[in-house]
């Protein structure tokens, strides 16, 4: 989609910074006007805004939780204040915890499932409604992780979620596709963000030897497989997991001692 094409309209979560962030500035890119969501880094979101309207098009700053309901419902509703359509929804907000199961407290496992699932849930339903009344199909696309297949220690909460999100999106892809809704899921491996930094002493350290094509991700590499999702290149693709990973789930080996 080139920018002189009509702007077709995006949500996409968690767009503050990292991979959301990266996420919308290329779906601009591609010629998509953008709703950012931001939870609690106005700055980060008005910068995303600032880059998208660089890009000549139209983006919009929305303030939403998405792991509390009413709040979700209300970034929906912000939107459609803003914007005549909806075509992709990007649902990528998402929090976890580092910590053994046996002292995972209950209240981190409440926030995390509520946002990452609950969230991804509320969001896929609110747009696909949008979708549906307007007849014209869309693009739903989930964020996994490789959680979604490999169980990692100490992010117990965060794995249940990922894993729920990938058979989320199967069900989703099936039950919408009468309405050619396409439900797509992009599970990123080690992906240098502000976030997983500061998980281990050298994070690209840790994870490149371990990855057949010898690097970790980056947050381009994930915006890539989401905007395959959102264009017309995947118009037969849907209730699918794309693994970006550089091969990693491919040949599992653990650089932690647990």
């Amino acid at each position: 989609m080139s920018a002189e094409t009509t702007a077709k309209a995006a949500i996409v979560t968690g767009a503050s910074k990292g991979i959301g962030k990266c996420i919308a500035i290329e779906l601009a890119r591609a010629g998509f006007d953008v709703a950012v969501n931001y939870n609690t880094d106005l700055a980060g979101a008005q910068d995303t805004v600032f880059q998208i309207e660089e890009l000549g098009r139209k983006a919009v700053a929305i303030q939403a939780n998405v792991g509390d309901t009413e709040s979700a419902r209300g970034l929906f509703t912000a939107f459609d204040k803003h914007f005549k359509d909806l075509h992709v929804v990007v649902a990528n907000a998402a929090v976890q915890t580092w910590s053994p199961l046996l002292d995972l407290q209950i209240e981190d496992w409440d926030r995390v499932l509520n946002t990452n699932l609950r969230g991804t849930f509320i969001c896929t339903q609110e747009g696909a409604r949008r979708m549906v009344d307007k007849g014209h199909g869309g693009s739903i696309v989930t964020i996994g992780s490789g959680c979604n297949k490999l169980a990692f220690p100490r992010l117990v909460d965060y794995t249940a979620s990922k894993g729920g999100i990938e058979m989320f999106t199967k069900v989703a892809a099936v039950e919408l596709g009468k309405y050619q809704i396409r439900v797509n899921c992009v599970a990123p491996g080690a992906t240098e963000v502000e976030r997983t930094k500061h998980e281990t002493g050298d994070y690209a350290g840790t994870w490149a030897p371990i990855t057949p094509l010898g690097r970790i991700g980056m947050p381009l590499d994930i915006a890539r497989a989401v905007l395959f999702f959102a264009g017309d290149q995947s118009e037969f693709v849907t209730g699918q997991t794309l693994t970006v990973d550089g091969g990693v789930t491919a040949k599992p080996q653990w650089p932690y001692e647990f």
